[in-house]
């Protein structure tokens, strides 16, 4: 609990959010609430398709939500906002999931056919830039189908520039199940301050809701 409040309460800057996972419509709540909270957005996984999408940038067969309005609503906000918004600028492809010999790095307007199925090594650099000069950082999902080793290079790179920063005296904190799940199977789980396995109870505090077991305990 303290660990998260420091997320909400005069977070030191510049705060940073690295933001995955499958769906846009499973953390519209989250984004919007911070979205008035951070510095900065670095998106991977199946939400940063969306979000090409939404700004109409072909991303083939990749994951992504079939509804665009969401996106283009936390889209908006962000800009409002002036937040600044990293989105892949390449990417590694392929033409299915297990297809990991055929995989390969393009840029974010040659995707074709294929699927996205990881952030490229130029994003993943520029989003490790970012995240290293933070001073608060929240990891809240994978950056591609890091269970494949083929597809797991953007989450290591984004993983390990947390960790720098956390030695370098940032807050981190590792914040769903899927997050942390990649934390401990790519070994920067140990590096951070706080690792929530929480993952709905997580996202229901970065929205700013009221947990049950919080408020008992409060009482």
């Amino acid at each position: 609990m303290s660990a998260l409040s420091r997320l909400t309460d005069h977070p030191a800057r510049p705060f940073v959010c690295a933001v995955g996972g499958a769906k846009i419509k499973d953390k519209i709540g989250m984004l919007e609430r911070l979205s008035e909270l951070v510095d900065a957005f670095c998106v991977g996984g199946g939400m940063a398709n969306t979000l090409l999408a939404a700004r109409g940038v072909n991303v083939g067969t990749s994951l992504r939500d079939d509804d665009l309005e969401p996106a283009r609503r936390i889209l908006a906000a962000i800009e409002e906002r002036r937040v600044d918004l990293h989105l892949p600028a390449d990417a590694v492809v392929a033409p299915s999931v297990k297809a990991e010999d055929r995989a390969r790095v393009v840029p974010i307007e040659a995707v074709g056919e294929e699927m996205i199925l990881d952030i490229g090594p130029a994003s993943a650099q520029t989003y490790a830039n970012a995240i290293e000069a933070a001073k608060t950082i929240v990891f809240n999902g994978p950056m591609g189908v890091y269970e494949r080793p083929a597809y797991r290079r953007g989450t290591q790179v984004v993983g390990d520039a947390i960790a720098r920063a956390t030695e370098a005296g940032a807050i981190s904190v590792v914040g769903g199940g899927d997050a942390a799940a990649a934390a401990h199977l790519l070994g920067f789980a140990s590096k951070m301050t706080y690792v929530s396995t929480g993952g709905g109870a997580t996202l229901e505090f970065l929205e700013g809701k009221r947990l049950p077991g919080v408020a008992a305990l409060e009482r």
